[in-house]
């Protein structure tokens, strides 16, 4: 699988849940507070610079749109949905 253009392919990485201070238990998807996601880059698209595969990102959560291949999810994001890059 190869991106194209400005768009890349990402894994997304699970964080699982967490414990407020109060001590409630939050699923990944119950934390609005949270505003960027951490994932993988597994392809770039030949338009993308400072960015490479294998890196580990943050982006923006509601960029992009999911796509299967081969029974495996994976999201799609592209270049200017990416803040940070570890």
């Amino acid at each position: 699988m190869k991106a194209i253009g400005k768009c890349l392919i990402i894994d997304k990485i699970k964080e699982g849940t967490t414990k407020t201070k109060g001590g409630l238990l939050l699923a990944e998807n119950q934390r609005e507070d949270i505003r960027y996601l951490q994932a993988k880059v597994l392809s770039i698209g030949d338009e993308i610079v400072g960015v490479k595969e294998g890196d580990t990102i943050f982006y923006d959560r509601h960029a992009g749109h999911k796509i299967e291949i081969d029974k495996d999810i994976y999201h799609v994001i592209r270049l200017g949905d990416v803040v940070v890059v570890l």
